[in-house]
């Protein structure tokens, strides 16, 4: 990460650290930050991360090659294969922050009684059409069509389902979707020609085109959710923590934010050397990092930005079915510092 880059994301700490005081209860001690009863000077933190081996674990390959810019603050990384893995740590408290879907943040919210809060999106949407071909140039061309796609109940399919009926296509009248139960099948059928048009998320898309000649990203659903400019957006992955955690260190908080932002610069304008780092904590293979990265919309959005965007895009999937949200929409105090 270059100095410049650095030096820029410095100008974030204390806006940072002013918003996330809403994490804090007004008049609680403990949201005054970590610090030292007897000489004042602020206490070592170590904030423990997960995150999730794919895109929204490949905006901290700039923390893992740089120290915090907190000289105060250490980082203890931890890689996992699925949410599995994640959610049992972060509710036991054994972590501190964890970079998972956006929509299970909002279940953990509810099934926390709000103990689990929101601190950035990391995540556009990684989701994109592809085609063994050249007849899909827009959502209409859809019509008549067979798509497989995996993800049938979750994220993919509420938001293929939202960008057709927005575009005044019937999902289940104007074209065949046939669910497969992992993406590989959906690969395997484009290999097979069995299937000519996908819904695959990055990096799958780019590990695809390295299997099967010719075939195209027709069209990527974040740019056609923009294009319905309602103020949301198509989001894959977040970062949260435990509202205890906020409260009592605030500071470190902050700090993570200023560093993973920096991180984030990094990673999306240093392509190939970012690449290399990924593969090497083993995220996903250097190669197919490189390919894919401008293609994985990695983003650290926070404060009313986050709220606006997050919030827009949890309401599409409350309205498509309640429970992938937790049963209900997260209050206010699920976006920390917003």
């Amino acid at each position: 990460m270059n100095l410049t880059k650095k030096v820029s994301t410095l100008l974030l700490v204390l806006a940072f650290t002013l918003s996330l005081a809403a994490c804090g209860q007004p008049g609680d001690p403990s949201a005054a930050g970590s610090s030292s009863a007897s000489a004042g000077e602020p206490e070592p933190v170590t904030v423990r991360v997960a995150a999730l081996k794919g895109p929204t674990a490949m905006g901290l390959a700039g923390l893992e090659e740089e120290s915090a810019a907190d000289p105060g603050v250490s980082y203890d990384f931890t890689l996992a294969a699925s949410a599995d893995e994640v959610t049992p740590a972060l509710l036991q408290g054994e972590l501190d922050i964890a970079c998972i879907p956006a929509n299970l943040a909002a279940v953990l919210y509810q099934k926390t009684e709000g103990q689990i809060v929101t601190v950035a999106v990391n995540t556009l949407g990684v989701l994109y059409l592809v085609e063994n071909g050249n007849a899909v140039q827009s959502l209409s061309d859809l019509k008549g069509k067979t798509i497989v796609a995996a993800g049938k109940g979750s994220t993919p399919e509420y938001a293929l389902r939202y960008l057709l009926t927005e575009n005044g296509i019937n999902p289940d009248a104007d074209l065949t979707i046939d669910w497969k139960s992992e993406h590989s099948e959906c690969v395997a059928a484009l290999g097979q020609g069995a299937a000519t048009i996908a819904l695959l998320p990055q990096p799958f898309v780019t590990v695809a085109q390295g299997k099967i000649q010719g075939l195209r990203m027709a069209l990527d659903l974040t740019a056609e959710w923009d294009a319905l400019d309602n103020g949301s957006a198509l989001l894959t992955g977040v970062a949260v923590a435990r509202k205890a955690f906020a409260e009592e260190h605030p500071a470190a908080v902050s700090a993570f934010l200023q560093d993973y932002a920096g991180s984030v610069d990094w990673v999306n304008g240093s392509t190939a050397e970012a690449a290399a780092v990924i593969g090497e904590m083993g995220i996903v293979d250097a190669d197919v990092a490189e390919k894919a990265l401008p293609y994985c919309n990695i983003v650290c959005l926070t404060g009313a930005e986050m709220k606006a965007k997050l919030s827009g895009y949890l309401q599409v999937l409350f309205d498509a079915d309640p429970a992938s949200v937790g049963g209900a929409l997260p209050g206010d105090d699920f976006y920390c510092g917003a």
